[in-house]
């Protein structure tokens, strides 16, 4: 999907008070910086923020970090913010390729992975937020009892996912190809796009991923 370029997004980003601008300078430091001791969730490719606000207001405890590489689609978050009466959520800019480069071992508990781009040639299968590559990034930021949660109506881009979460020496659970009729359903948070695509009858796809 082609994403319509919003005039001035990449200017307002750079002044929004929620959005952590050189976040390398936090990395070890994530926990100074919201003047806390909570943990710390993070979703990476958050698109326009309803999952993750909305997680914030549920869990004023929990800080969250949303990161989005696009400013067209951050903006759209940037909108939602000010709703939020809690101090528990800020946004990055950025990449995904560069995690590392912002967060250090053992300082991230929970990563959420929602709707990601499937990235469908062979090619570029190192890209995907999925793969083995990026599960070896994951090892070196989350603590020992972290896990990575993954959903996708994306039937190719899941059976992929679940080799990869083997390849990378990782382990599965609640793992479902239907997540609205599943045992897991209750408590699901939906996305935009998960509102979308369930509107249009296809399954959700999810699965945790742990060590």
């Amino acid at each position: 999907m082609r994403l319509r370029n919003i005039k001035g997004s990449r200017e307002k980003i750079q002044s929004n008070e929620y959005v952590v601008q050189e976040p390398e300078q936090y990395k070890g430091r994530w926990k100074e910086f919201f003047n806390n001791d909570n943990p710390i969730h993070v979703e990476i490719g958050m698109g326009k923020g309803k999952f993750i606000t909305r997680l914030a207001h549920m869990n004023p405890d929990i800080n969250y970090i949303g990161i989005e590489k696009f400013s067209s689609v951050l903006i759209r978050a940037l909108e939602k913010r000010p709703e939020l009466e809690t101090n528990n959520l800020i946004f990055i800019r950025m990449d995904a390729e560069y995690i590392n480069d912002v967060f250090d071992r053992d300082e991230i508990e929970r990563i959420y992975l929602n709707f990601s781009d499937p990235w469908p040639k062979d090619r570029h299968a190192k890209r995907r937020l999925t793969s083995k590559e990026f599960f070896a990034r994951y090892d070196k930021l989350l603590k020992s009892h972290g896990h990575v949660e993954f959903k996708t109506d994306n039937r190719e881009l899941f059976d992929f996912s679940l080799e990869e979460v083997e390849l990378a020496s990782w382990k599965l659970r609640d793992v479902t190809f239907n997540l609205h009729d599943s045992e897991f359903a209750a408590g699901n948070i939906m996305t935009e796009y998960e509102e979308k695509f369930s509107q249009e009858g296809k399954p959700i796809n999810r699965l945790v991923a742990f060590r």
